[in-house]
């Protein structure tokens, strides 16, 4: 693993705990952790051995573009599994394609053989006979690639690297028997430098892709609830010296919380409407990516309840949290310390969805602890939050896709708010495509369309 110095010792011993909320590992680390933590930042500690992709020290990060700027390829990670049975991660996938295909370089790791295989079967033969689609195989359980997958930052050469943050299965890893699956996953990013050779800068800070929102030209928007959560033992000045060295941004706007129903599954179950309780889908506790968004240097999109949704307990709540990031937002200023335009974007109506043994995200919420002290209901049928968000979309050169909810036997109102984002959308990428996509067997897994896809960006001067 990459994390060779103190820093990365005191995270895996000490991390599991205190993202589960044991305080008194924070308490007994203290100051001193505190302080090694900022004195190994500034020193920029390093792995162990350096390798071929290291970058010469002589060359710094000039920033990471923005998703709404120039493409060289879209990433995706052909699924391994299904969340909920009958809900397909495959079919959103083959959509995300066809909405692709001739449009942008579409780049699909496959983690072995059987789904390599599968994928060859399954992508129209003239998409890969064309080139449309190239089919590469790394190793991978999960098909989040936003999160444990490459950032890639332009350096001051002029060329292309790729920025490896620490990864802890987004605040779920609590055991030593998941040291093994959180080392695999986090060197995803490692393979994908491998495979086009260019050089990786490390980080031994954890974060992942969804929490942050980059507007190219120097800001970074991001959660404060998750960066905290995943670095307890750091503060925020000790964040925001480590995302200023590996991102190349200059400012940074912390918004304080995420949606309700994308709060950690192992808090415990959240009453809805009607009295039932159900749980989130083991989601990360607050994503920018599901709220905020850069649309393009000047102008953010934020999510906001609709009036008639305010009798739900959850739309309320998340009235509160997306009006303080509001106040906050409208307090910020971009790089030229000019206001923002803010855009608000409706949050869809809550969705849930019935669960059982077998259901990849059952299973692995029966093994959780609760902090709430709830019981899991073992053998018995449960109700499951999606995480479903308008705001979770993909920007690419010549598409936007987006998430649409509406389907037979549904009130009327979620179709007539599908076609309004999608009117917003519109608006604001008058240029590109529109494609609404129906992606529900992702937001059952705790994601959507942006967290299973990856932008790299085209620079002007390519390696």
């Amino acid at each position: 693993m990459k994390k060779s110095c103190f820093l990365s010792w005191i995270s895996k011993h000490f991390s599991r705990r205190l993202l589960l909320g044991t305080k008194g590992y924070l308490e007994r680390l203290g100051v001193i952790a505190s302080c090694l933590v900022i004195f190994l930042t500034i020193s920029n500690c390093k792995p162990g051995p350096s390798n071929k992709f290291s970058v010469d020290a002589d060359v710094t990060v000039l920033r990471q573009p923005a998703e709404y700027e120039a493409q060289e390829n879209i990433w995706l990670i052909w699924p391994p599994n299904d969340h909920l049975n009958g809900k397909s991660n495959e079919k959103v996938t083959l959509e995300i394609i066809n909405a692709l295909v001739n449009k942008e370089h579409i780049m699909v790791s496959v983690a072995n053989d059987t789904l390599f295989r599968r994928a060859q079967d399954v992508i129209p033969k003239a998409y890969l006979d064309n080139g449309w689609v190239k089919l590469v195989k790394i190793p991978s359980e999960e098909f989040w690639i936003r999160d444990m997958g490459p950032n890639f930052v332009e350096l001051t050469n002029g060329k292309k690297a790729i920025v490896d943050f620490g990864f802890n299965a987004w605040g779920y890893t609590d055991s030593n028997a998941m040291d093994d699956y959180t080392i695999r996953m986090e060197k995803y990013d490692e393979e994908v430098a491998k495979l086009l050779n260019i050089p990786v800068i490390y980080s031994d800070m954890v974060s992942e892709g969804g929490n942050r929102e980059l507007n190219g030209r120097g800001v970074l928007m991001l959660t404060e609830i998750v960066e905290k959560g995943r670095n307890p033992y750091m503060d925020l000045a000790a964040m925001e010296l480590e995302f200023k060295r590996v991102l190349g941004v200059k400012k940074i706007i912390w918004l304080k919380k995420g949606l309700m129903e994308d709060d950690h599954t192992f808090k415990g179950t959240i009453q809805l409407e009607n009295g039932n309780q159900a749980y989130t889908a083991v989601t990360t506790n607050g994503h920018t990516d599901e709220f905020a968004r850069f649309v393009n240097d000047s102008t953010i999109l934020l999510g906001v309840v609709k009036p008639e949704d305010m009798n739900d307990p959850v739309a309320a709540e998340n009235h509160k949290r997306m009006e303080e990031n509001y106040q906050i937002l409208k307090k910020a200023s971009d790089q030229n310390g000019k206001p923002f335009h803010i855009v608000r974007m409706p949050l869809p109506k809550l969705i849930l969805g019935q669960m059982k043994p077998g259901d990849l995200v059952y299973d692995f919420i029966s093994s959780l602890n609760f902090e709430d002290g709830s019981v899991f209901p073992k053998g018995e049928e449960i109700t499951v939050i999606a995480a479903a968000s308008y705001l979770n979309f993909l920007i690419t050169d010549k598409v936007v896709i987006g998430q649409k909810y509406f389907s037979e036997g549904m009130d009327e109102i979620v179709a007539q708010r599908d076609q309004e984002v999608r009117d917003i959308l519109q608006k604001l990428f008058p240029e590109r495509e529109i494609v609404m996509i129906n992606a529900l067997a992702v937001n059952f897994g705790g994601g959507g369309i942006h967290c299973i896809t990856m932008n790299e960006p085209l620079l002007k001067s390519k390696n």
